[in-house]
């Protein structure tokens, strides 16, 4: 929520702070194996009782959220590999940090209620995988009540008192899953209209055709997985879009040697002029 808000201001803000760390010689990897640290460290004091002190770690443990891309950019060094580390980062950080709680729980309360993080954890990732799944199939899944900025503002609220603790968790619990349900409901009805458009491409492509005549969509096609429907879809609208270039490319060529065929005709036309022109003055 915060992300989808706030993320071009805090860019913008952020910037000069990216190009000041690229010259001190840090780039974008080096902030997450920083975050990834303090994520351990973090785990460790908090699961030693020390709650308070989980705050500032906290903190530092999300430097690298916030500086992390304006490093890449600065320094012109955004790449694949990064992005996967940062990616793979992120979820190892948050098991880090709620083993953290899951180790204080054990120690300080009832065995039982250290399922509480295990259950956020587990949530939390079903959020994640959510969104990787749906950026694969091209559909945007960005958005909800409890993204990574949130998620660690209220972990941050939680550490700072003991007692307070196990109450914010189920609050934590409550909210990341809400999310999970909203961002579930906004991909299937995306995946829907997506999948919708693309049938109804492929029926308007088959029904239109010169020379053929219109086919249905037969219930075996209906009921193709839905990535093999999008997939379909794609390379038959490459397909239409590689004819038409083609088409144009021919056209333009034709035209082309049209141009010249006349061109040298009209040369043709001034030889001879001048060589009957030439022929009547000798004569």
């Amino acid at each position: 929520m915060l992300d989808g808000r706030w993320r071009k201001g805090v860019d913008k803000s952020t910037k000069p702070v990216g190009q000041f760390l690229v010259k001190l010689g840090i780039r974008a990897n080096h902030l997450t194996l920083f975050g990834l640290v303090m994520s351990a460290v973090l785990a460790v004091v908090v699961g030693s009782g020390h709650l308070i002190w989980g705050v500032p770690l906290l903190f530092l443990a999300g430097l690298p959220d916030l500086f992390d891309g304006p490093v890449a950019k600065a320094s012109s060094s955004a790449s694949v590999q990064g992005a996967f580390l940062d990616s793979v980062s992120d979820r190892v950080s948050d098991a880090l940090m709620f083993s953290g709680v899951a180790w204080y729980l054990i120690r300080v309360h009832e065995g039982e209620l250290a399922l509480l993080p295990v259950a956020i954890l587990s949530v939390t990732y079903v959020i994640s995988y959510q969104r990787s799944k749906a950026e694969s199939l091209g559909i945007s899944a960005k958005g909800g009540l409890m993204e990574r900025a949130e998620r660690f503002i209220l972990l941050g609220v939680a550490f700072l008192s003991p007692q307070g603790l196990v109450p914010v968790l189920w609050v934590f619990l409550g909210l990341v899953s809400i999310t999970a349900i909203g961002r579930f409901r906004l991909v299937w009805v995306s995946a829907a209209n997506v999948a919708t458009s693309a049938g109804a491409a492929r029926s308007y492509k088959r029904g239109w055709l010169p020379g053929r005549a219109f086919q249905p969509v037969s219930t075996t096609q209906r009921r193709e997985p839905i990535e093999e429907r999008l997939r379909t879809w794609r390379i038959e609208r490459l397909d239409r879009r590689r004819v038409a270039k083609d088409a144009h490319r021919a056209k333009r060529e034709d035209r082309r040697i049209r141009r010249n065929g006349e061109w040298r005709s009209q040369v043709d036309k001034i030889k001879s002029w001048r060589t009957s022109s030439k022929a009547t003055r000798q004569a």
